[in-house]
């Protein structure tokens, strides 16, 4: 059984409220990565993906420079245990209309699984 552990990612890329919407489609750029964590006070509060980035500023015409990633964060965050099946992760993801999941050990988010994240199983199978 492939695990959440297995395939995702560590390296947590997170913003701090307040910072704009454009400040986290650069920091996606940069560490190339379709989400950003956002913290407040050391303690993450929401996810800011791609997706928001484009339906909630772009395509509705708003300002990214003016616009701070809470207003458009998803909260709370939707995640699994870092030892659950990624079948489940993948249930998950379709239950709650998301692509991108919270890897959780106890009570710390640890990596972060996307949808990308789950077709390299897939990719591997096929070489």
């Amino acid at each position: 059984m492939i695990t959440a552990d297995k395939l995702m990612t560590r390296n947590l890329v997170s913003i701090q409220v307040g910072m704009s919407a454009i400040e986290a489609a650069k920091l996606m750029k940069n560490y190339k990565v379709g989400s950003v964590f956002v913290k407040q006070e050391n303690r993450i509060v929401g996810i800011v993906t791609e997706p928001d980035i484009i339906r909630k500023v772009v395509g509705a015409e708003r300002v990214p420079y003016y616009i701070p990633v809470e207003d458009i964060m998803s909260s709370p965050i939707i995640g699994i245990d870092s030892r659950r099946s990624i079948t489940e992760a993948a249930d998950l993801m379709e239950q709650y209309g998301t692509r991108h999941l919270a890897v959780y050990s106890g009570a710390a988010i640890v990596g972060v699984l996307s949808v990308r994240d789950l077709l390299h199983p897939v990719s591997i199978d096929e070489m």
